[in-house]
Parts: structure tokens; sequence; C-alpha cells
């Protein structure tokens, strides 16, 4: 955040000098017009008062300059001040001499009273010395008060972005530690099925490398429409069933409607994975896994159930600060604050059951961060 540019700041001195130049003159010409028995013409005292505002008008820019290079700051009051000071005598003598040579212009048109320009411009100093220094203060106050102010958004907008930095290095680093985990697990279901099923554990690493393969090409994206999480999903419940064989169904009940709503990328596989690894695991017979995802309103509400052997309240506690869910947890705090719903429940008639509720509105993270990078770009 800078500055307003030099074009800029002109036009916009000398637009409070005209609208200083209009006041002072209807003013003026209410003042003569009650009080005196021959008023100066309007016109007149339009002239005169331009004259005197756009004198400061032509000084400002040389003011705001000092400003800018003597701040009134601690620590350097004792060698700006001296400055200011020569600075209030200089722009007085300049701006009563401007004042004077104006009014010698406007009184060859017009006559005016106070004597010759020597004897106006002396009392116009010394009558007027606390008036045109108060001007000159109030120009070098505004000058600090506009800078600080646009320091401020400055600094603002700096913590903005290191905050969205920081934010999105977070995510990042959340989402790297579920990648390993996933991957780490599936290795491990290869590994037993190796020495059951050859072939099937041969056509289970064909399909994990087509499921790392996906997982690779959006390392870096935080959000993904809902239909591409899904299909992520699938391909990792190819593998399971390879291992599980009957002992595992899993059912997906996907509204046509929120397949593309977006969801944090890698956010299903690590919730089936906990269905299938402590609810339909432990079972002795055959389990059922249900992946569901409806809207509600303006919230994408995402449920995955199992009808597994279910846990106390310990063993939830516990689930619930491991890696997958934690994870998780912390990475929907990231993305959507308060306005997200993630409850872990146990059902009175068995099994696991996980509840997502996120905005649909949400705008993704990535494209702030897509945002930073052309700007560090630019």
């Amino acid at each position: 955040m800078t500055p307003p540019t030099g074009a800029i700041r002109l036009r916009l001195i000398f637009g409070v000098a005209t609208a200083l130049g209009f006041f002072s003159a209807f003013q003026a010409y209410y003042y003569v017009s009650t009080f005196s028995t021959q008023p100066d013409p309007l016109g007149i005292l339009l002239a005169l008062n331009f004259n005197y505002w756009y004198s400061w008008a032509v000084l400002t820019p040389a003011i705001l300059w000092l400003a800018r290079r003597c701040p009134l700051e601690r620590g350097r009051l004792w060698r700006h001040v001296p400055a200011h000071i020569v600075g209030v005598f200089v722009a007085t003598l300049a701006h009563v001499s401007l004042v004077t040579v104006g009014r010698a212009g406007i009184g060859y048109f017009h006559p005016l009273p106070g004597g010759d320009w020597q004897m106006q411009f002396q009392r116009m100093f010394f009558l007027n010395f606390d008036f045109e220094m108060a001007t000159y203060w109030a120009i070098v106050g505004l000058s600090h008060a506009l800078r600080y102010h646009y320091e401020a958004q400055a600094r603002a907008l700096t913590a903005s972005r290191l905050e969205t930095r920081l934010v999105e290095a977070q995510l990042q680093t959340l989402q790297r530690q579920i990648q390993p985990h996933f991957l780490f697990n599936t290795l491990n279901t290869v590994s037993a099925l190796m020495h059951r099923d050859v072939e099937a554990a041969d056509a289970m690493i064909a399909r994990l490398g087509d499921l790392l393969r996906q997982s690779i090409e959006t390392v870096d994206v935080q959000e993904v429409a809902l239909a591409h999480e899904v299909d992520f999903l699938r391909k990792y419940v190819d593998i399971e069933q390879a291992r599980f064989q009957d002992r595992l169904t899993v059912t997906f009940d996907i509204d046509p409607d929120t397949e593309d709503c977006p969801v944090p990328n890698f956010l299903l596989q690590p919730l089936v994975e906990n269905s299938i690894r402590h609810g339909i695991g432990p079972r002795p017979g055959p389990g059922h896994v249900l992946v569901r995802a409806q809207r509600t309103g303006d919230l994408l509400q995402i449920e995955v159930r199992d009808d597994g052997v279910g846990m106390d309240a310990a063993r939830l506690s516990d689930l619930e600060h491991g890696v997958g869910l934690s994870n998780t947890r912390s990475r929907l705090a990231h993305l959507y604050g308060d306005r997200h719903r993630f409850m872990v429940t146990s059902p009175p008639q068995g099994g696991l059951s996980v509840t997502i509720d996120i905005p649909v509105d949400e705008p993704a993270r990535e494209a702030s961060a897509a945002e930073l990078l052309a700007e560090g770009a630019a």
C-alpha cells in the first residue's frame, strides 16, 4: 500500500484549495453583505480567496516533501523540529509574497484598499503570521496522518499475506502427514497379501501406482471437487476389497448436486480407512461402510458410517487423536474456521459414524495462494 501518485496528490491538493476558496468567499460575501454598506462584488471575493488558498496549494508539495524528509517522530524531534521552524518562516514569506502578487493582479482590474504592495505585504505578514503558522502545521500534521494511515494499511496487508502463507504451510504440512500414513498402511496390506495371493498382490500394486499418481497430481492442492475425491476413494476401496474380499462392502450415496462442491483434498480416504481398520477389520463377519454426501442449505454434509464393532469412550478418544482424524480436524479448522462441524460418534446400534458439515460457498484456500504467487512474480 503506497501513498497516491503525484498527479492524484496535486488534484487532491487543488481540489481542497478550491473547496476552501468557495467556502471563504461565500462566508466573506455574507459578512460584507450584512455589515457593510458597499460590499465587494462576489466575483472579486472569489478571486481574492482563490488567490489566498491556491497560493497555499502551490506551496503544499514542498511542505509535504519537507514533512517526509524530516518526520516528527520520537528520537528525531531534536533534529527535525528546527527544520520545520525554518520551514514555517520560509512558507509564510513565500505565501504572503504569492498572495500579494495575486492581489496586485486583481487590483489591476478592480481597485482594492490597503495601499501599495509593500504595505500589504507587511500588514499580512505581521497580522496573519499566527494563522499562516497554523496552516503550515496543519499541512504537516495531515501529511503525518496520511503517512501513518498508509503504513498501517501496508502492515495490515503484509500481516494478512503472512497469515495466509502460514495457513498454507500448515495445511500442506498436515496433508503431507496424511499421505505417508496412507502409503505405509497400503503397503502393509500388499505385504500381507503377498503371502496368500501373489497375483492379487501384483494387481494391488498396479492399483496402488494409479492411486499414488493421482495423489501426486494434486499434492499442492487443498480443495478439489467432491467427484474427484470420490473417484480417488473408489480406487483405494478397490485395494482394500482385494484384501477383505467378501468381508467388505462399501456403498456410495453421493447426491449428484454435490459432485462439484469443493472439499479438502484427501478428506475421505482417512475416514474410510479408519472404518475399515477399526470397525470392519476386527469384525468376524462381513461389514459395510456407507459414504454419503448431500446438500443441506448452504452446507455440504458428508458422512462415513460403518457397522463394525464400535468403540467405547476411551478407544474413541484415542482414535480421534490419531493421525487420520486429528489431521482432518485441523485441516477443516484451518480452511473453514467455525463454519464447519466435525463429529465422531459411536451409534447405539454399533459401528462408527463420522459427520462433516462444510460451507459450499467458501472460497478455496489455494486461490488466495495463487494470487500471492502471482503478485510475487509480477
